[in-house]
């Protein structure tokens, strides 16, 4: 049994809680807030809170408080049904076979293939339950680059949905650091109970997961971790091309970055974003409709910086030409 409380904002408020919310994160059953607008150009938000029992006078005034905006409005509680959309949008959920991944909901946990990978990821409020192309593509890129020999020892998932694609990392390259970040609560919420359900530890050191609710890059720990081997973004095309100087930024020389998330006409404007950040297409992979991107951030060289080229470089060297 699930509830829901919810309250108008303002964009400002809603912005202001994409991150950590300590006053909610201290509770004991801390609910689980998502702003949105309630109708596209509509400059009307609203913030919904779901919680796992009846909200009492204290969380409500306590989510109050957190939208000056609203102090005057009263919260609209409502009990979820019981056979809600989460419910519904599972059934008929087929397995996911990407590289060495198998993806599965509850009702296939008796038909693992032998010799695969397998994660249990039920459907949630979180994006990437594996059913979708684009996180089937980066699965299986992933799988890939591991079978080329890539052995990424730090490693950012920005916008991880149910933390899928950062538990594959970690499955391929169980002793590195990853991070996994996405702008809705929700999501890390989500991550966190997926990463209990499949066996993966969280915490800092190599090995163990990090979290972090963030837009994009700008989380403290994510800049601190910097710059990673392999970040993946499995997001939408717009997002991508505004985040491509700061993915830029936190990949180190000669780094991947798996993208995705994209439509086919969107593939160019996302690569020459990125071409200009110093990026090379490294493969493509994914489907017709919905492609995969790997990519490898090109090394410069130069007395300006620690690392020297072993030969004598060429003036197309130090340029970052097309592919």
């Amino acid at each position: 049994m699930s509830w829901i409380v919810s309250l108008p904002c303002t964009r400002a408020e809603a912005e202001a809680l994409s991150g950590e919310i300590p006053e909610l994160d201290a509770l004991a059953d801390a609910p689980v807030v998502v702003t949105r607008e309630i109708e596209e150009d509509s400059g009307r938000w609203q913030l919904d809170a779901y919680v796992d029992t009846r909200p009492g006078p204290a969380l409500l005034k306590l989510l109050q408080d957190l939208i000056p905006s609203a102090r005057g409005a009263k919260p609209q509680v409502e009990l979820l049904p019981e056979e809600d959309w989460v419910t519904l949008s599972q059934q008929g959920l087929e397995p996911v076979q990407a590289g060495r991944f198998f993806v599965h909901t509850s009702s296939y946990a008796d038909r693992v293939p032998a010799g695969s990978t397998p994660f249990l990821i039920d459907a949630s409020q979180a994006f990437g339950t594996g059913g979708h192309d684009t996180t089937a593509g980066c699965l299986a890129m992933l799988d890939r680059l591991a079978r080329a020999g890539a052995s990424p020892r730090n490693i950012a998932d920005i916008g991880t949905g149910t933390g899928l694609l950062a538990f594959a990392a970690m499955a391929l390259w169980p002793r590195a650091r990853v991070i996994a970040s996405d702008i809705d609560p929700a999501s890390i919420f989500v991550t966190r109970d997926n990463a209990a359900i499949n066996g993966v530890p969280l915490g800092r050191g190599g090995g163990r997961l990090a979290l972090a609710v963030a837009p994009g890059t700008d989380h403290p720990a994510i800049r601190h971790r910097a710059p990673y081997d392999l970040v993946v973004a499995n997001i939408l095309a717009g997002p991508l091309i505004t985040l491509a100087p700061d993915i830029a930024s936190i990949t180190a020389p000669g780094g991947h970055a798996i993208l995705a998330g994209l439509i086919a006409r969107q593939m160019e404007p996302v690569l020459a974003a990125y071409r200009a950040q110093g990026f090379r297409l490294a493969a493509r992979g994914g489907s017709a409709e919905w492609p995969c991107l790997l990519l490898v951030k090109r090394r410069r060289y130069g007395w300006r910086r620690k690392e020297r080229a072993l030969h004598r470089a060429s003036p197309s060297d130090a340029t970052f030409g097309s592919w």
